[in-house]
């Protein structure tokens, strides 16, 4: 289980020796839309975690729907993000090959972050984040999805700064992680009011 201060610690581990997350070719997508809330994102996920669970068995230790998707109301990139605890994500033949059956890629290896994995798959529109058991990002990542459904200023709030930052990522010809800068600071102050009340902080 991770420890408060490793939930809510916002500043995250580097790679070293110019390593790179990116597998392959893979980069990060520029272009993106940000769109209004869809009401059947919920259904979407529950039929891509059918089909992960199918395909993995009892070695799911967890899976759940994350990110703005998540969050009824709540604009958001068309694309469905989903947490998935395996036992050891460094194993990745223990897991990867079903996935891939599925038309799951591999486009993000972060050993230096938890043993982060990163899968994208292109219709539906899903990208797979795989931890282990102990990692603190699901938790944030619950977190801050049940903190938004629950407080509607606080998601009207990240909103309006998604749809800014999409417009002016947008604009400037951004990939996604320049977008996911500039909401950074919002993303901060929201998650360490979750954090406090959860008694975290």
């Amino acid at each position: 289980m991770p420890t408060p201060e490793e939930i809510t610690r916002h500043e995250y581990d580097e790679p070293s020796g110019g390593q790179s997350a990116w597998v392959g070719d893979a980069r990060p997508e520029t272009g993106f839309a940000v769109v209004d809330a869809d009401p059947a994102w919920p259904e979407v996920y529950a039929g891509l975690a059918a089909r992960i669970e199918g395909a993995l068995g009892d070695r799911v230790l967890a899976i759940e729907h994350v990110g703005s998707t998540s969050v009824p109301r709540l604009p958001a990139k068309p694309v469905i993000d989903i947490s998935l605890a395996v036992a050891d994500p460094a194993h990745e033949a223990a897991w990867l090959p079903p996935l891939e059956s599925l038309g799951f890629e591999l486009r993000i290896r972060e050993p230096w972050w938890h043993e982060h994995r990163g899968l994208r798959l292109l219709q539906p529109a899903c990208n797979l984040h795989v931890f282990g058991p102990d990692a603190p990002e699901p938790v944030r990542l619950r977190l801050f999805r049940d903190w938004l459904r629950d407080h509607p200023d606080d998601r009207a709030l990240y909103a309006e700064t998604k749809l800014r930052a999409a417009a002016e990522a947008n604009a400037a010809g951004e990939h996604v992680m320049e977008y996911n800068a500039r909401k950074q600071t919002v993303i901060r102050e929201i998650y360490d009011r979750a954090f406090h009340a959860a008694g975290l902080l």
